[in-house]
């Protein structure tokens, strides 16, 4: 049977890249494993490939003479109208020469053109950003406005135009660094907000650069995303945490080994937990044998718990196999351990089902005990349905596993009702009746409120009977009203 899956919701840029995940039964998923997929995906990305800009053209200037056009520019933007916004914004800057609004206008409209994508208005974007560098250098939209009109050269550049590649390639390449002042030579004093500033808006654009070279040309690409990796220098770490995903986009047969060696070796902890989670996208052998060596030698926790998801999204043998052993070892944490069996139970392999269920008599935590009875219940096989019923009438077994093990055994569907009320009827534990009263009471069958209402009249124990009526008040059963009128007349 095929994995069921559902989607992170995480869009990464104009690539749309998907982050599948397993889904099971999520709203019952474990903490630890919830938190591991909301925590998941790296932070640092949405900067890298964005459709959209990192700021909305909202207006502020509500006096000023441009105001309405602006905000019908907005507006067409918003909708993706492009054409009509670009004129809109195009039209501001000649009529409204003095607004307020003239120096973010020239963004806007070359973002405009940039959505549009035709060949002629990529070509006139880069005329309007240069323009506005030009007569607006401190323009709010300025820095954006670089990292634009590095993407539309990259746009160019994939078109075929020659001078575009070469300036991509030229932003992309390693700058050299800068030459330590001469002996006795003054150094000049940084500027308030300054050199730290301006090298993080140079990085962003390098990023930019990265990108749309990697697009064009991967295989010129991938060398420098591997020298920008290597850096260690504190001005880098930005850029490095973006080449990891920009690396991840190319399935290569270069890509594992370097998402591993920056998962092991890079000292910013973000970059580190960024390539482990990437690796889960690269669907290669060499990918899984880097996890596999993640979980088999690191001593990073954060770490290993983002290999044991990243090894959940390869639906290999080899993954299986490697979280099987992790499950297996007695040196690990114990909730790494939980989310590891969880992810095995939402596979439909039988190999890792008949795992759980032997790997169940080997563990004496009663968190990970129920932590399988968990995962076994979230693949409706036969045999997994005859193991949880056995589990429940063991009474060798602790009375809260043998509970759990039949409110999931109930819950799959795949007893039938009629099992489970002649199951009651010789069942003489105390607890597991009152278990399978409030079984009976989440199955939807007709069959399960007939039983309901029996016990409700004529149980010999009063606790019980309530407990029914109880549980037969939750029920949407349209016979169910009268029932309890009925039982209500009869006590007056």
């Amino acid at each position: 049977m095929q994995k069921q899956r559902f989607v992170l919701g995480l869009m990464l840029g104009g690539l749309g890249l998907l982050i599948p995940a397993r889904s099971g039964v999520l709203a019952q998923a474990p903490p630890e494993a919830a938190a591991a997929l909301a925590a998941a995906a790296p932070e640092t990305v949405e900067p890298l490939l964005a459709a959209v800009p990192a700021a909305e053209p909202t207006a502020w200037l509500a006096t000023d003479q441009a105001d309405s056009l602006y905000r019908e520019a907005r507006a067409a933007l918003n909708r993706g109208d492009y054409r009509v916004a670009a004129r809109l914004f195009r039209d501001l800057r000649r009529r409204y020469p003095d607004s307020g609004y003239v120096p973010d206008a020239y963004y806007w409209e070359a973002f405009a053109l940039y959505r549009d994508g035709s060949s002629d208005n990529l070509r006139r974007a880069v005329e309007v950003l240069d323009e506005q560098g030009e007569r607006y250098p401190d323009a709010r939209t300025r820095r954006d406005a670089e990292e634009l009109a590095v993407r539309v050269q990259g746009a160019l550049a994939r078109r075929g135009d020659a001078a575009a590649a070469e300036l991509v390639v030229g932003i992309a390449v390693e700058p050299a660094p800068p030459a330590p002042p001469a002996e006795g030579e003054p150094v000049a004093p940084e500027a308030p907000g300054g050199i730290a500033a301006q090298e993080d808006q140079d990085e962003d654009i390098r990023a930019a650069a990265l990108n749309a070279l990697l697009q064009m040309d991967a295989e010129r690409a991938l060398p420098i995303l591997k020298q920008v990796l290597a850096r260690r220098d504190v001005t880098s770490v930005e850029l490095r945490r973006k080449a990891v995903f920009l690396v991840a986009q190319q399935f290569g047969d270069e890509t594992a080994g370097i998402l591993l060696d920056a998962a092991r070796n890079d000292p910013d902890a973000e970059v580190r937990a960024n390539a482990v989670f990437w690796l889960s996208q690269v669907p290669t052998e060499e990918a899984v044998n880097a996890l596999d060596s993640i979980l088999q030698f690191s001593t990073d926790r954060e770490i290993q718990e983002k290999a044991v998801f990243a090894l959940s999204q390869h639906d290999s043998e080899a993954a299986a196999r490697a979280l099987r052993n992790y499950v297996r070892r007695r040196d690990v944490p114990e909730d790494l351990k939980h989310n590891a069996i969880f992810w095995l139970g939402q596979s439909y392999s039988e190999e890792n089902q008949a795992f759980l269920r032997e790997l169940y008599a080997t563990l004496e935590s009663q968190d990970l005990k129920e932590r399988v009875i968990f995962s076994i219940s979230q693949s409706p096989s036969g045999e997994n349905q005859r193991w949880l019923m056995d589990l429940a009438l063991d009474p060798g077994e602790s009375i809260e596993m043998r509970k759990k093990a039949l409110f999931w055994a109930g819950q799959s569907g795949q007893v039938p009702v009629a099992d489970l009320a002649q199951l009651y009827d010789s069942m003489e534990d105390m607890e597991m009746r009152e278990q399978l009263i409030f079984t009976l009471s989440q199955r939807h069958e007709p069959q399960a409120v007939d039983k309901l209402m029996f016990i409700a009249r004529n149980d010999p124990n009063p606790e019980f009977r309530r407990k029914a009526i109880f549980w037969l008040g939750q029920s949407e059963d349209p016979r169910v009203a009268e029932f309890l009128l009925e039982i209500i007349n009869q006590e007056q």
